[in-house]
């Protein structure tokens, strides 16, 4: 069976947080960002909100950890703070809050960079996860990066149609040991 998208089954809107991590872009010079929220709703998702962080670990956990309490947030998609240099920190601030860590993301991810940057794919360090019943993903800052990770992975595993299967049908699911545990105690 070949990837593709079931025309016959009703699509299923999700609600995607972006947060851009920089310390040189504000909320009019960022590219990524704004190109994020783009293909978001270009797609038929749901931009539940912007926002721009600097490169400081705890001001970017705060903000995630905001979206994964959040009732209206069932994705979080950040752009930035992915490479080596002294303040990219953003795998360190987000990784915490997983409770699963998705590695295939980043095993695709670097396939498909790989056909557009080539070898320079090895400085970043996209990865992805789940906290609580909230997706995150976490990709470089360029624009180009953006574009690889949401036309190559995640507009396909955020859409429900798509087969053999996505995300979304997994996210009624996803906290099913908490729940059985709380009936338990």
């Amino acid at each position: 069976m070949t990837a593709r998208i079931d025309e016959s089954r009703p699509f299923i809107p999700v609600r995607i947080a972006v947060l851009t991590i920089s310390d040189t872009r504000t909320p009019k010079t960022d590219k990524s960002g704004p190109l994020l929220v783009s293909m978001i709703k270009d797609a038929g998702h749901v931009a539940a909100e912007h926002a721009v962080a600097p490169d400081e670990e705890k001001k970017i956990r705060k903000q995630v950890r905001k979206w994964i309490k959040a009732k209206d947030v069932d994705v979080v998609i950040t752009t930035g703070g992915t490479g080596f240099t002294g303040r990219d920190v953003t795998p360190e601030a987000v990784r915490p809050l997983f409770d699963k860590e998705i590695d295939g993301f980043s095993v695709l991810f670097h396939m498909l960079s790989y056909q557009t940057v080539g070898t320079s794919t090895v400085q970043s360090r996209a990865c992805g996860g789940l906290a609580k019943d909230t997706l995150i993903f976490c990709v470089p800052g360029s624009p180009g990066a953006c574009e690889d990770a949401w036309n190559g992975i995640l507009k396909f595993q955020l859409d429900n149609r798509h087969r053999p299967c996505s995300f979304i049908e997994l996210m009624p699911r996803l906290t099913e040991s908490k729940k059985k545990k709380a009936k338990a105690s």
